[in-house]
């Protein structure tokens, strides 16, 4: 644990590149199962690489050891501090098993996947969104070849970690149910910011490396898109080495916020009564109670700052419905799957891809069925008209090199139906 904090983000904010769960009782419901599941696993636990963005970037998974390919599991990413690697947080350090995943992977018991991502040049830059495409990379290779809860998508992170995490929380609000950041700040940047997401942050009053202002500042980003009654929540006075922990009131059902603040300084795993840290931290037990209170399930982020909580029913599974075949286009193909229905609603998503030239920007359209509308899309800029949907790429997901793929989601009204695709490319 010491060599967590000694690795740490040893810089301040000035000047740095700023650039959905346990299940509760009872078995998850089929609609949440991906194409991984009711086959052979296609991927192992250890150290594996994939091609993202045009690099090779490695990356630790670790799958439970009775692993269960009927059985959808929750899917945890654990994102290491600067200086630090996959393997430490996979390892757990001089503290082991008992602190893989900041403690979580013990606590889990073989009920949870769990994936640790290894930065570039051993940090979190998110340099042209990369680190976020990474993510959805590791999200669809993950969850094609292993059988995972797509609501149950979790993040957390220390430091530099702490900040990737923030940028989940940022920009991909409806892909992961939750995140807890560790001693961060904005560091891998926050590409839209405005959805709401489960939040928990945990800070050191007496932190020199980054300021716990630093930590307030992201939790009340999600104070507010989380519709949270405002306050001051009350920390522990300093030299009292103890921690306070408080649960927002007042939030939109199913986006609680939590904070954690505790007399100490920049390290994930405070202890009580002492100035240390190390595996018997209460940080472990607090997180992962936050992580697993959500049921299973898909939790609708509300469309016009209007606060949704009608859920799916889960005796409602929805059907599984093969790719389309990919439509052509200029120089790029899409190819569209159901992930989620239910009555009256779905969440659809389009993978596109280059053909055997780079593309630098694309476009998918379609025409919606009878009763269809789209009211909410992410990785790409929706537009509509009448009965016709256009979905042109973001900032961070335009650039392809050949043959390579992105993938955007939207959820929409109506019955689900495997629409014809065009995609183009200027």
């Amino acid at each position: 644990m010491g060599s967590v904090v000694a690795t740490a983000l040893l810089v301040t904010v000035t000047g740095v590149l700023v650039l959905k769960e346990a299940v509760g009782g009872g078995a998850p419901s089929a609609y949440a199962a991906t194409a991984g599941c009711g086959k052979a696993p296609t991927l192992t636990s250890g150290q594996r690489s994939i091609q993202t963005s045009g690099k090779s970037r490695s990356y630790i998974l670790r799958i439970p050891d009775n692993y269960d390919m009927n059985r959808p599991y929750r899917l945890i990413f654990g994102f290491h501090w600067r200086g630090g690697t996959a393997n430490d947080v996979d390892s757990g350090g001089t503290d082991g098993y008992n602190w893989s995943y900041y403690g979580l992977r013990a606590q889990a018991n073989n009920s949870t996947i769990f994936v640790a991502p290894q930065g570039f040049n051993n940090g979190w830059a998110n340099s042209g969104g990369e680190d976020l495409v990474f993510v959805d990379d590791l999200v669809r290779q993950i969850q094609a070849a292993l059988c995972v809860d797509t609501t149950q998508l979790f993040a957390l992170g220390f430091s530099y970690g702490g900040g990737m995490s923030y940028a989940i929380a940022c920009a991909r609000a409806t892909v992961f149910r939750a995140v807890a950041v560790y001693s961060g700040a904005q560091l891998s940047g926050c590409d839209g910011g405005t959805q709401p997401i489960a939040y928990m942050g945990l800070h050191g009053l007496q932190d020199n490396v980054l300021n716990i202002s630093n930590g307030r500042s992201l939790r009340d980003r999600f104070v507010r898109n989380n519709g949270c009654t405002a306050q001051n929540p009350p920390e522990p006075a300093a030299g009292s080495l103890s921690h306070r922990v408080t649960a927002y009131t007042g939030c939109r059902s199913g986006y609680p916020v939590v904070w954690a603040a505790f007399d100490g300084g920049h390290t994930p795993g405070p202890i009580d009564g002492c100035n240390c840290d190390g595996w018997r931290t209460w940080t472990k037990d607090e997180v992962w109670k936050f992580f697993t209170q959500f049921q299973s399930g898909p939790s609708t982020p509300p469309t016009s700052g209007t606060p949704s909580t009608s859920r799916p029913p889960t005796s409602a599974p929805a059907t599984s419905r093969p790719p389309t075949t990919p439509a052509s286009g200029a120089s790029c193909t899409a190819s569209f799957r159901t992930v989620n229905s239910w009555p009256g609603g779905f969440q659809g998503e389009v993978t596109v891809t280059a053909g055997n030239a780079a593309i630098n920007g694309w476009t998918v359209r379609w025409t919606l069925a009878s009763g269809q509308t789209v009211t909410q899309a992410w990785n790409g800029t929706l537009t509509t008209s009448g009965s016709t949907v256009s979905v042109a790429n973001t900032t961070y997901n335009g650039s392809l090199s050949a043959n390579a793929s992105t993938t955007f989601g939207f959820l929409a009204n109506g019955t689900a139906t495997n629409p014809s695709l065009t995609c183009t490319s200027p």
